[in-house]
């Protein structure tokens, strides 16, 4: 699937049903009265975040998504059904804001997080409640109120707890098959990395982390050079970042420069996190002793590191290609994270039995049986409720009750 980060959509929630004019026909009661039932309520449309999604790119397909009206009322006294709530998946991280305003309504960076984005119109009164002692027999009755409808522009921020930031070609994609299972393109010319890749690492203790590569950074990225610009958005999420510099440079200092500059540039916050050094591709060079000592001190000079006064970074020398030193590298990650990372956190969400709090409007075998659905795209089981139906990848259907609370936004 294409890699897409960013998309705009226009959602539009379901009309409410028009209310009946129906009058009781029954023998022996010529004059009955109106008896007209209520027309349902139009249905919602939801947007929910989902682990095994890392791409906005199933939306491309159609550029609305409605969900479906309530159904009109009928004689007898009989409502009309309410509609079902339309749920579109989006991976987490998803931001969702207004395209006319520019307003950010929701940021869903957490699993199974889910944010109403429009509301469907109330169902009509049928024509028995307009009765009254003057006026018996009621020839009309309230149509159905419209579903709100909103333009709305989904924004990808993946979510790592490392990002690997360096120059192009520096050997990031292949330090990331070196510890996880991903497998990224991986050649030698630069700009090999288009889209950013996520992959998980483990330890011997079986813990994980989630780590994000993104495409190299060239001088001037943050003013739109290079690749750059477009995608380091998608480091703002990331709680460590590796600075990964190509071994054979004279200068890493003058790179760890620029790079620190263009991360500036794009946002100051990013210099104040914590932050560690790889000097890859050892094995294409010959090791001198007396490089690495000159390299060490240059890189670990405090004027170098203004943001974080006392906070030098680490560095480790490694070879990606060779995996020499990429398991102590590893092992060094998870030092930064004594508390659960967001894999481990992701990783317990999906596998959580019980209990299970129930969302208003929703009980708790609903609660249950909505967070075992699982996307196409994870190559996990799909596990639907009966009263859930995907309608397209991505996108699914769900049943609400008629006592659903429809709490404001």
């Amino acid at each position: 699937m294409k890699f897409v980060d960013e998309i705009k959509v226009r959602v539009r929630a379901g009309s409410g049903g028009a209310g009946c004019v129906s009058f009781v026909r029954e023998k022996f009661r010529p004059f009955g009265g109106p008896d007209g039932g209520d027309g349902g309520t139009g249905g919602n449309v939801r947007i929910r975040s989902h682990a095994s999604l890392q791409t906005l790119g199933h939306l491309l397909k159609s550029q609305l998504y409605s969900a479906p009206n309530g159904e009109p009322g009928r004689g007898n006294q009989q409502s009309g059904a309410n509609a079902e709530d339309l749920i579109i998946y989006v991976p987490i991280g998803t931001e969702i804001f207004d395209s006319l305003t520019g307003a950010r309504l929701a940021d869903l960076n957490r699993y199974d997080s889910e944010y109403v984005v429009v509301r469907g119109g109330i169902g009509g009164l049928g024509n028995q409640h307009f009765a009254t002692s003057v006026k018996q027999a009621p020839t009309y009755a309230q149509p159905g109120m419209p579903g709100e409808e909103l333009e709305v522009r989904l924004s990808l921020k993946l979510l790592a707890d490392v990002g690997f930031v360096g120059l192009p070609n520096a050997g990031k994609s292949t330090l990331l098959a070196a510890v996880t299972k991903h497998q990224p393109k991986i050649a030698d010319y630069a700009f090999t990395t288009l889209t950013p890749n996520l992959g998980i690492a483990e330890n011997r203790a079986l813990r994980r982390l989630i780590l994000a590569d993104i495409p190299g950074i060239i001088e001037g990225a943050s003013k739109g050079h290079g690749l750059g610009l477009a995608f380091l958005r998608h480091i703002e999420r990331v709680r460590l970042i590796v600075y990964v510099i190509d071994g054979a440079n004279l200068q890493p200092a003058d790179e760890v420069r620029l790079l620190k500059s263009e991360l500036h540039s794009y946002s100051p916050e990013l210099l104040q996190r914590p932050a560690l050094i790889v000097i890859n591709k050892m094995d294409q060079m010959s090791y001198d002793l007396e490089f690495a000592r000159e390299s060490i001190q240059d890189l670990q000079k405090a004027e170098l590191w203004p943001e974080t006064p006392g906070q030098i970074p680490e560095i480790l020398y490694l070879s990606a290609k060779e995996r020499k030193g990429t398991d102590e590298f590893v092992e060094r990650l998870f030092d930064y994270f004594p508390e659960p990372t967001l894999a481990e956190a992701v990783l317990q969400s999906q596998h959580k039995q019980a209990p299970l709090e129930a969302p208003t409007g929703e009980t708790t075998t609903e609660a249950a049986a909505r967070r075992d659905v699982d996307s196409r795209t994870g190559g996990g089981s799909l596990a639907l409720a009966p009263d859930i139906e995907e309608t397209a990848p991505g996108l699914f259907t769900h049943k609400i009750r008629d006592d659903d609370t429809r709490t404001s936004r």
